[in-house]
């Protein structure tokens, strides 16, 4: 929902962008990358702190989190911060839903201005390129994604798009079967209006969780919205 929300605020606040502009983004792709793939202890920990979230086991979260980890909208650093905004004692906690999109997705390295390099999930924010507006547009992050005329599964298919760059208009529709619970995203095609399922694109500046391996494991540094790095 804080995602929902910076997003909207993005795209009201966002300069429509000129023809040539949107063109250039819809002929652009982001392939999907894991670069930690091949280290034996990433794949482990990961595997865990997935297991955990499924499990909502809060003790392994809180376990695993930097001490100064960084945390989103303007919250203070550090563990008691990250639990009150995540009111992690909550059955529907947010985390257990933001976290865990964000770890299926492949992740890539990171090098700060200041400081070591981190391993950030999902790669989408890291290798986003400098040239597209990453407020209004948002990457297709599965293979053969059907664009539908309308939010819903029942309507014609558009077009099928695998890892490209698109416009966004709007990032959550509501399905237009009111007792279907699945969410679309209303993207630009070609000048046409399209709606993509929700979990089939992401945005560069949707919740990102970036990891430092030290001496006693991987550690959670960050798990931020926005452009910060």
């Amino acid at each position: 929902m804080m995602f929902k929300l910076f997003a909207c605020l993005c795209l009201c606040l966002a300069t429509a962008l000129p023809v040539g502009a949107q063109e250039k983004a819809e002929q652009k792709k982001l392939q999907p990358i894991d670069e930690a793939a091949t280290d034996p202890s990433w794949v482990s920990f990961k595997n865990r702190l997935l297991d955990a979230l499924t499990r909502r086991d809060r003790k392994f979260v809180l376990s695993i989190l930097d001490r100064n980890i960084r945390n989103s909208l303007d919250a203070p650093r550090g563990i008691a911060a990250f639990r009150k905004q995540w009111d992690l004692d909550a059955e529907d906690s947010g985390l257990w839903r933001e976290l865990p999109a964000a770890l299926f997705l492949g992740s890539a390295w990171l090098k700060p201005e200041k400081g070591p390099r981190q391993l950030c999930a999902p790669y989408v924010a890291v290798k986003w390129p400098e040239d597209i507006d990453p407020f209004d547009h948002g990457a297709i992050v599965s293979r053969e994604a059907l664009v539908k005329a309308a939010p819903s599964s029942e309507s014609a298919t558009l077009a099928t798009l695998s890892y490209d760059i698109v416009p966004v208009a709007d990032w959550e529709v509501g399905d237009q079967a009111q007792e279907t619970k699945q969410k679309w995203v209303k993207v630009k095609l070609k000048g046409r209006d399209g709606f993509v399922p929700e979990e089939q694109i992401r945005s560069p500046v949707e919740h990102r969780a970036c990891f430092m391996k030290t001496e006693n494991g991987w550690r959670m540094t960050a798990f931020v919205v926005g452009l910060e790095k």
